[in-house]
């Protein structure tokens, strides 16, 4: 009774837009059981709610419903079928060469051709065309583009350090070769300032005679024009196919299956000469590194012990 108490004494605003009627309202008489059972129902539908809402609130991860990327399908067929594709030009220009000797053949034209003869002039253009696709396909299955994979290099593990470095020093260029290890594909990194190895560590070229790493010879690379032009410019010289510059000779000690350099200059004095095993594998934005890294301020303590 005291539910029904309760629900009698809810007040409904009046809604002015609403019409009225003539007819006079309707009352429903509820029975005892229908108010009794209206707090249980009340209470249930609470419940089955909260369980709806996921335990607690948490509602169920909804669909990404904003723009998709858009699929180019002619662009997916090529790449998954790229030998077929390169070898389509082929097939298309030796079926029209086919086709256009049977026309010739089954058409009772003579075989010689007659500049008068429009038959004659369409079959020339045909055979043109069949000779293009023909060398077409040819040239596609020539020309391919180069993986560029990382190699693994060949030579031994080396660290030689300059006995003289002050710890402080010797620490910011270990962290330095171990920042450009995890960062970068640097697989070696050779340091040299006042004409003095500082640091060589990484891997290196191994020597003929015995089973140990080739060593900086800092009076021979200070002497060649890689390292005067990088002097010469004042400015970061990236070798990024290093196969292909004549300058190979002059740095030895690197491995010899080293795929890109990057040199350098530590102030005035000083150079560094880092290899990794990948071509083109140094990005723009590790080659900007580098250059605003400077090495922190290991430079000007190696100026300052070594000058």
């Amino acid at each position: 009774m005291e539910a029904a108490r309760f629900i009698n004494q809810i007040q409904i605003p009046k809604n002015p837009n609403r019409r009225s009627s003539s007819r006079p309202p309707r009352f429903i008489r509820a029975s005892s059981s229908q108010v009794i059972l209206l707090p249980f129902a009340v209470s249930l539908f609470l419940s089955l709610s909260f369980l709806s809402s996921g335990f607690g609130g948490q509602q169920e991860p909804k669909s990404y419903r904003g723009p998709k990327p858009s699929k180019n399908l002619v662009a997916d067929f090529v790449s998954r079928n790229d030998d077929s594709v390169r070898s389509l030009p082929i097939y298309v220009g030796g079926a029209s060469l086919l086709a256009v000797l049977f026309n010739r053949a089954v058409s009772g034209i003579a075989p010689v051709a007659d500049a008068s003869s429009s038959q004659s002039r369409a079959d020339l253009l045909a055979l043109g065309l069949a000779v293009t696709n023909l060398l077409t396909g040819l040239v596609w299955l020539s020309i391919r583009p180069k993986t560029i994979t990382p190699v693994e290099p060949q030579g031994v593990d080396c660290k030689v350090l300059e006995p003289n470095l002050p710890p402080s020093i010797l620490s910011e260029l270990l962290w330095a070769w171990e920042s450009l290890k995890v960062a970068t594909c640097c697989k070696s990194l050779v340091i040299v300032y006042n004409g003095i190895c500082l640091l060589q560590i990484g891997m290196a070229a191994k020597s003929p005679d015995v089973n140990q790493a080739v060593l900086v010879n800092t009076a021979k690379l200070m002497t060649g024009s890689v390292y005067r032009g990088v002097f010469k410019s004042k400015a970061q010289s990236y070798l990024a196919n290093l196969s292909l510059y004549p300058g190979r000779s002059e740095l030895p000690f690197l491995p010899p299956n080293t795929q890109a350099v990057i040199l350098q200059p530590l102030g005035d004095k000083g150079i560094a000469v880092i290899g990794g095993n990948t071509i083109r594998g140094f990005t723009s934005s590790d080659q900007a590194s580098m250059d605003f890294f400077n090495w922190g301020e290991a430079r000007c303590h190696i100026g300052e012990t070594f000058s």
